[in-house]
């Protein structure tokens, strides 16, 4: 089983939901966000960079300048992860975002994995 945190707002890369990064990061930009649920969402983000490595691909093309389409998810045993992203969820459901985690079993052709999390190109079937 895998897991992938999402908004309704659309990724102009792969033209699916977009994830929780990218949307806590704009919220932080948006200037809308009192102090103390700032500092919590840098705080997870800050701890996500320490245990998640960067995937290295998001394209099924290894050309270099390759679309970016593919997803990131979470393995089902990375529940540490999951625990932190549902804490990064609160907070931005606090600005009026709906969040959702979507599950797959197949979340595609993978491009990028490691020990918490998976990167694939979605099957026409996976949820996204």
């Amino acid at each position: 089983m895998f897991v992938r945190f999402v908004i309704d707002a659309r990724d102009v890369d792969s033209g699916r939901r977009q994830g929780l990064f990218q949307a806590g990061e704009a919220l932080l930009q948006s200037g809308r966000m009192n102090p103390s649920d700032m500092e919590t969402l840098e705080e997870l983000y800050a701890w996500f960079k320490a245990h998640l490595l960067v995937p290295t691909r998001f394209a099924v093309s290894s050309k270099p300048h390759a679309k970016a389409q593919a997803l990131s998810w979470f393995r089902g045993t990375a529940t540490e992860h999951v625990k932190r992203m549902r804490d990064y969820q609160l907070v931005l459901e606090r600005y009026g975002l709906s969040v959702r985690m979507l599950r797959a079993n197949r979340p595609g052709y993978i491009v990028f994995e490691d020990e918490h999390q998976v990167v694939a190109y979605p099957f026409a079937d996976t949820p996204c």
